[in-house]
């Protein structure tokens, strides 16, 4: 008996890993076979200080802004003046609308007026400097230095690298005598880093009231990552094909205000602080599903070593993938619906305990969640029907997932392929917010991609100290937009 079972469980071992072997080594390459593309002549000093120009300009957006005071206006009149010097021909050729207080729209007519149009977007907006660490730049963050082979500043790389790339793509086309077969919109917000309600969705609102529908929209993203992805040697090109959505709630917790020398059993802050607690140990389960699922279906096959097995083998190994997945800040939060305690506020007296505590919970939501199941979650999880929860304004739902399938698609695809060779692309959850989610009621295809390198060492510099480009990705960046309009015409 004991020999039998023996027997039965090695065979069953056989044939289990003869399965795991046979699946990962038939799992076939999902990138396409492209040649790359013709080199372009570039003037890389002349486009480098085109763009270190432009960082000169404190175009700087904060929160709760609704308007452009003086002196944020100047600086944005400043940048547009250079945008019209800088750039002759499409000062001259295309169509500029100002939208909102300083956001552009550019429309370049294309000659087929049955072809759905196709958007770039970029913004022209910066975040500030953290206060106190401007010594800590290598360089002055509103001097637009190049230096070092890197083009230095705020902006830079977040994001007037895109905008300015996108420009002097267009006027190269220009200049060749190009006419796009498809109108092409340009649309530059000027309010993204503070939720783009004044310049991006009034675009979209502008465009929709004229019936516009766009075959693709293309915004600022995700990156070509250098040696992050471990396991992958080549650099790997995400496209974001979704953003998470944006879900805050206060948590307001009362209580009989009175002196701290007789506290009752229960106070408002110790009330708030069990349910903050509780939230923080009982989050959203971390799940493979959705676009995490198809960004590592599509990995897996450039993969090697044990990574490349385990990813091709999820039907087995997806509890052992998810539990060392999610140890990862950035990749947890491509897993699941994230919970962030993020403001907290309870008393004003040391010896005084309050009548009222509240705090507020950020949740980014993946495609699938809603506000309505984050409100679910979080009564259930703190189990206290005297702690008041209310949405706050300003939350949305996750975007659509624009499908992988599509031409537009297969066409960013090629072309990051044709411009960046041996890089493998893969679709991914944009975990931020950009613009483009402003678009979706014009159009069913929209990502976010940034043809940026970075390794790991450059990510602090998003948002953050040193951000920079470097001259020669730059050129890149240009090359891309140049091939992408080239090939979206074809």
């Amino acid at each position: 008996m004991i020999k039998r079972l023996f027997l039965f469980l090695l065979v069953a071992l056989i044939c289990l890993t003869a399965t795991v072997v046979i699946k990962t080594v038939s799992t076939g390459s999902r990138q396409l076979q492209v040649t790359p593309a013709a080199p372009l002549a570039i003037d890389e000093n002349a486009a480098a200080q085109r763009l270190a120009t432009a960082l000169r300009f404190k175009t700087i957006s904060r929160q709760g802004q609704t308007d452009l005071p003086e002196p944020s206006a100047g600086e944005f009149k400043k940048l547009h003046q250079h945008i019209d010097q800088a750039f002759p021909l499409i000062h001259a050729k295309l169509t500029r609308e100002t939208v909102g207080a300083a956001s552009l729209l550019y429309t370049w007519q294309g000659s087929d007026p049955q072809a759905l149009p196709v958007m770039l977007m970029a913004h022209q907006d910066v975040v500030p400097v953290a206060p106190d660490t401007e010594q800590n730049w290598q360089q002055p963050p509103f001097d637009g230095v190049i230096r070092d082979g890197f083009i230095w500043g705020r902006g830079s790389w977040d994001d007037k690298g895109n905008l300015f790339a996108v420009l002097e793509a267009v006027e190269k086309l220009l200049a060749s005598g190009f006419q796009p077969r498809q109108t092409i919109y340009l649309a530059f917000g000027h309010d993204e880093e503070v939720n783009g309600i004044q310049g991006a969705k009034a675009i979209a609102s502008l465009l929709q009231s004229r019936a516009v529908k766009l075959d693709y929209v293309l915004d600022e993203g995700m990156l070509i990552t250098e040696g992050i992805l471990k396991g992958l040697d080549q650099p790997a090109a995400l496209i974001g094909v979704a953003e998470k959505g944006y879900a805050s709630f206060t948590l307001n917790a009362t209580a009989t205000p009175g002196h701290s020398s007789m506290p009752p059993e229960k106070t408002a802050i110790g009330m708030l602080g069990a349910a903050l607690a509780r939230l923080e140990e009982q989050q959203f389960p971390a799940q493979i599903r959705g676009v995490a699922l198809d960004m590592f279906e599509t990995i897996a096959p450039e993969m090697h070593g044990l990574n490349r097995v385990l990813l091709s083998n999820l039907w087995l190994f997806r509890p052992v993938v998810q539990q060392q997945l999610a140890k990862s800040q950035s990749v947890n939060a491509t897993l699941r619906t994230t919970t962030a305690l993020t403001m907290v506020h309870g008393g004003d007296k040391d010896n005084v305990l309050p009548g009222t505590a509240d705090a507020t919970v950020n949740f980014r939501t993946l495609p699938g969640d809603t506000q309505t199941t984050v409100a679910q979650h979080i009564r259930t999880v703190i189990a206290n029907d005297t702690i008041k929860v209310s949405a706050m304004p300003g939350n949305s739902e996750p975007s659509p997932v624009s499908p992988t399938t599509s031409a537009a698609y297969q066409n960013l695809h090629k072309t990051i392929r044709e411009v960046f060779p041996n890089t493998i692309v893969a679709p991914g959850l944009m975990l931020g917010a950009t613009d483009s989610r402003h678009f979706s009621v014009l159009s069913h295809h929209i990502f976010k991609f940034s043809p940026v390198r970075a390794k790991s060492e450059d990510l602090a510099r998003f948002h953050g100290t040193n951000e920079r480009i470097s001259v020669q990705n730059y050129v890149e960046m240009i090359r891309f937009y140049h091939q992408l309009l080239l090939n979206s015409s074809k």
